[in-house]
């Protein structure tokens, strides 16, 4: 069984000001995404299952619906407020959505396989998807998930801060612990985050989490529960979020589960900030010209 790739699409692209979802950056006007898929395509990827918004959905699937027609299989899920609430209802006073764990739960009855998910306006290189497939393939179980780690280095932006989980791992590259640090920085040659004790050094050749995960099918029933648990546990807090960390997290405490790390030499770019996209363009152009990728990439 080949495995699933599973897109987050549904953010409301908040800090970028569009959709940068589905902004052109190759030479045919591919999106981020578009580069994705054909790089899950090539690694031996089955299925694409998209989670969207679903006052965007038309719009979303006349743009990639022809141009994937017959190279592989695509499925849409909705991440609704209400998903997976049981009897409660979200707050009216939410706007909003729950957070990455909650979209890939929203996933559960579209993927019965081991598969990866990641952001879509994230670029994340032919070699990691090549990395994730064979994981999951040959080495993914119920016990076992993975996450692609990037070199922390090799993540920031030149136009304002970035938010990272920055991995700590043991010796055996497993997962120990995931930490977000939500305003990272270079700062007079030093990479820094600011959190409420102020501001503190991270080595800059650290393993971070860029939202790549590959994980075995048999973690949506207990992230069902986990979500459940921590709605009722936030349910006051309408701007608290579920994130894919937590139900790590879960799985390596009340699992026995292991997350083995896996080092990537895709360099990872993406649009955070309005200003990053010309610089996506030229990475992207940068890639055509030396051959990783042919001047369009669906005809």
């Amino acid at each position: 069984m080949q495995p699933t790739l599973l897109i987050l699409a549904a953010g409301m692209a908040s800090r970028y000001g569009s959709m940068k979802q589905v902004q052109g950056f190759g030479p045919a006007g591919e999106t981020i995404m578009d580069y994705s898929i054909y790089d899950a395509i090539r690694a031996g990827f089955g299925k694409v299952v998209f989670i969207i918004r679903r006052d965007f959905a038309d719009d979303f699937k006349a743009k990639f619906e022809p141009k994937l027609k017959g190279k592989i299989k695509t499925e849409y899920v909705y991440q609704e407020m209400d998903s997976y609430l049981g009897d409660l209802k979200a707050p009216a006073e939410r706007t909003k959505p729950w957070g990455t764990g909650h979209a890939v739960l929203c996933a559960k009855d579209m993927i019965k396989e081991p598969f990866a998910v990641i952001n879509a306006d994230d670029f994340y290189g032919k070699d990691s998807f090549v990395k994730a497939a064979d994981f999951l393939n040959n080495k993914c179980s119920e016990k076992q998930y993975a996450i692609i780690g990037y070199e922390l280095a090799k993540t920031l932006s030149d136009h304002g801060t970035v938010s990272r989980g920055v991995c700590q791992v043991d010796n055996k590259n497993n997962l120990v612990s995931i930490k977000e640090r939500t305003k990272i920085y270079r700062e007079n040659g030093n990479i820094v985050y600011e959190d409420e004790a102020g501001k503190h050094t991270v080595p800059s050749d650290s393993s971070v989490s860029m939202n790549f995960w590959c994980f075995h099918q048999n973690l949506f029933p207990f992230t069902e529960q986990l979500f459940l648990d921590f709605v009722k546990e936030n349910y006051a807090n309408i701007k608290s979020e579920f994130f894919i960390p937590l139900m790590a997290e879960d799985f390596m405490q009340n699992h026995n589960g292991h997350i083995s790390v896996i080092p990537t030499s895709s360099k990872w770019f993406g649009v955070t900030y309005k200003e990053d996209a010309p610089v996506v363009k030229a990475s992207v152009d940068k890639l055509v010209a030396s051959g990783e990728y042919p001047p369009s990439l669906w005809s």
